[in-house]
């Protein structure tokens, strides 16, 4: 009898695998650029007069902008949980960068401890796309796990330099990355990873779709800069005029203005390494048949102590904040036979992404899954989507100076809580994009309505709280 069924069931296998192929020969294939602590406003398309990306711009008018795009976490770890499961960072269990920072001794909360990677049982979308055929790559940064949690044990057949490392110790090779071979001396970390990118396509299976998970490790720091961009913008910075003071932020400071020439030429080799696969996919007539997203993991990171290497404003703050211009980030889609050339002011986040690409390679949605995303195709076709109420959960301390708190919107009102200080802030985002006014005090009632539904919030998801410090009491006492 078993003799029988061997035969049988790798019949039955073989005839699975090719139906799944010629199913999946007819699906889109999908380019996934995500960059590392892009702010807002980085891109000429969104507005910089310091920064150069005619190729981001061109993937812009040719396909959606995103105005009022957010992530779910104003750090890296959280956002990337999201984009991969389309589950906020609370039920994913990493609410922080991995490890994260530890809490300061005199701070009031002890340290949320939470998940050091994605937990394996989490379902990505390389796991429901490799089944239908895709080829599933991830080249870049990963920061969700070491050996054992990489993106190979997440649904990616190939994994080219993700690990647990948040940035790399040098951009330039040798880069120490353990799953990268260092190349020629000197050679550019983002040069390296768009050479490889192109490698995959060119050896692609041309009978099979493909799904790239291109993650920049630009522009996190270290800022090092690109080779052959960053004489240009030192001569262009020092055509302007000089800086304005920088923004008080607590007792942090913001950059007032973008003119980081070494911080430019990232973003510029950014933007050279989108305009080279994009060129591939031209070249090798897949553009046709590509649905290209481009994002970042949170905002720029313009608050420190010394303020930061680039500059949100007109939004207030940055990476590590909760303000806008730590949560709010360029989105551009383009999607083959939708129209391009649009800008969409409806807001939407990370978590979309995920329903997005499924709807669009033509799978059945899983809401089961995606339980914080919804499909964007309706905007995307120039429709609408019902308005929904948006959640963020920060209970960590950053060295940019945030301090634990929330934050929700609701339409126009947003609200954000500081633990810390036992205080709330209200902002209403269409007459105030950059947070500047403080309403609190004028709507009690939507300041309450808005914290008792973040609580219910929180309380459903089972949300980590911080809790008070052992070593401040005992200091207080």
């Amino acid at each position: 009898m078993n003799v029988r069924k061997v035969p049988r069931l790798v019949g039955l296998a073989s005839a699975l695998a090719v139906a799944t192929a010629q199913a999946g020969a007819n699906r889109p294939n999908v380019v996934w650029f995500l960059v590392d602590d892009l702010g807002w406003a980085d891109l000429s398309c969104y507005g910089s007069s310091f920064y150069e990306t005619p190729n981001v711009d061109h993937l812009a008018a040719s396909g959606v902008r995103f105005t009022q795009a957010y992530t779910p976490s104003p750090v890296c770890s959280p956002t990337r949980a999201s984009l991969l499961t389309g589950r906020h960072p609370v039920r994913v269990g990493i609410t922080d960068w991995i490890p994260g920072m530890k809490a300061p001794r005199e701070a009031r909360f002890e340290t949320v401890e939470d998940r050091s990677s994605l937990a394996l049982e989490e379902t990505t979308i390389a796991e429901l796309l490799r089944p239908h055929g895709y080829q599933t790559w991830y080249v870049g940064k990963w920061h969700l796990g070491g050996e054992g949690f990489d993106p190979t044990q997440q649904g990616f057949e190939v994994n080219v330099a993700g690990c647990h490392l948040g940035h790399p110790p040098s951009y330039f090779s040798p880069y120490r990355l353990p799953t990268l071979p260092d190349g020629p001396n000197g050679e550019y970390l983002e040069h390296r990873l768009v050479a490889e990118a192109s490698r995959l396509l060119e050896h692609r299976d041309p009978t099979r779709p493909f799904f790239l998970y291109y993650a920049s490790y630009n522009v996190h720091t270290p800022i090092h800069a690109a080779p052959g961009r960053v004489e240009h913008f030192r001569a262009k910075a020092s055509q302007w005029p000089a800086s304005p003071p920088a923004i008080p932020e607590r007792r942090f400071q913001s950059r007032p203005r973008q003119d980081h020439p070494e911080y430019a030429s990232m973003v510029a080799a950014i933007d050279d390494a989108l305009g080279a696969l994009l060129e591939r996919l031209e070249r090798m007539g897949l553009a046709t048949n590509t649905i290209v997203i481009f994002t970042s993991d949170n905002g720029g990171l313009c608050t420190s102590a010394q303020v930061g290497p680039t500059c949100n404003l007109p939004l207030r703050s940055g990476k590590g904040w909760l303000y806008e211009g730590g949560i709010r980030v360029p989105l551009i889609l383009r999607v083959p036979g939708l129209p391009g050339g649009r800008v969409c002011d409806t807001p939407v986040w990370s978590p979309d992404l995920m329903p997005t690409v499924i709807e669009l390679c033509g799978l059945p949605l899983r809401p089961d899954l995606h339980a914080d995303g919804v499909s964007l195709v309706p905007l995307l076709r120039g429709d609408l989507i019902p308005p929904r109420t948006f959640y963020w959960h920060y209970p960590h301390y950053h060295g940019a100076g945030w301090t634990p708190g929330a934050a929700i919107r609701q339409g126009p009102w947003k609200l954000i809580e500081f633990y810390e200080e036992d205080r709330v802030e209200l902002y209403d985002l269409d007459a105030d994009p950059g947070e500047q006014h403080n309403v609190a005090s004028a709507h009690p009632e939507r300041v309450e309505e808005l914290r008792r539904r973040l609580r219910e919030w929180q309380s459903e998801l089972h949300a980590q709280m911080p809790r008070p410090s052992p070593a401040r009491k005992a200091t207080a006492q």
